[in-house]
């Protein structure tokens, strides 16, 4: 019998010391995720967010409850999943067919064999002709489109991206959100992603999580149930609006206690 579930995260929690004085970031996080689904997290800043990708990822441990990836306890264990940054993070010291293979690199692909395995990819997903180019000379959104590309190749079903495209301008930002979901679609991965753009996050996803203020707690979970593929005037629908009128004022109620919290702790 097949596993239902890709992800899982039950009960987790995370506390940390500062000052002297124990902070919960996180207070018993449920989720999960089945196997290629587009999931999007929201929630107010200083929720979590970060921190429960750090998390997933392995580069930090939860202070209670338990971390599952295929149904195998995955706390501290780095390397299971793709983790992509709202920065690039490209080295500007290689090309960008370089940047893309790093992943395959770093899990003992011959350089070879992964760059005849990247340049078609290059070719499919708009960066033919900017190959041996290096990051400097392209723009904001072929950057991401390499990292994109980089984390992909690092070849883990889960694939986690945390505001990735945060940092564009509008225009840029809309042709990444077309060019993600081909990529999502053909290459069938877990994707979890994190941004603040409610729009954005029913646009993209599955799922909304809607997390509350800090402590991050999963506040409630929006079923995105608009037919694939989509388009952008689905932003027009009447039933994207209901979606995004509920996801709007959870989340607008969320914002306002982390700012009253805010005011208090000055």
């Amino acid at each position: 019998m097949l596993n239902e579930y890709k992800l899982e995260l039950l009960d987790v929690s995370k506390e940390f010391n500062s000052r002297g004085e124990t902070v919960k970031a996180l207070d018993e996080i449920t989720m999960k995720i089945p196997d290629h689904k587009f999931i999007s997290i929201i929630g107010p800043s200083g929720c979590g967010k970060s921190t429960l990708f750090n998390i997933i990822s392995g580069l930090d441990q939860p202070s209670d409850g338990e971390l599952l990836i295929d149904k195998e306890e995955a706390s501290g264990t780095s390397g299971l999943v793709g983790y992509m940054l709202q920065k690039d993070l490209l080295l500007p010291w290689r090309t960008i067919l370089e940047n893309v293979i790093l992943g395959m690199e770093i899990i003992g692909i011959p350089k070879k064999e992964a760059k005849e395995k990247a340049i078609p990819l290059l070719h499919r997903y708009g960066l033919k002709g900017f190959e041996y180019s290096y990051p400097s000379q392209l723009s904001g959104g072929m950057r991401q489109r390499a990292a994109l590309l980089r984390t992909i190749l690092y070849d883990r079903d889960v694939i986690l991206l945390d505001e990735p495209f945060g940092a564009l301008d509008a225009q840029t930002r809309a042709n990444m959100q077309e060019w993600l979901l081909d990529l999502w679609d053909d290459f069938q991965k877990t994707i979890l992603f994190i941004t603040h753009d409610i729009d954005e996050s029913i646009y993209l996803s599955d799922e909304v999580y809607i997390m509350t203020a800090r402590p991050g707690k999963i506040k409630h979970r929006l079923k995105i149930d608009l037919e694939r593929p989509r388009k952008p005037n689905i932003i027009t629908s009447k039933k994207f609006i209901e979606l995004k009128d509920e996801a709007l004022t959870m989340l607008s109620e969320e914002v306002l206690k982390s700012q009253q919290m805010e005011m208090q702790a000055n």
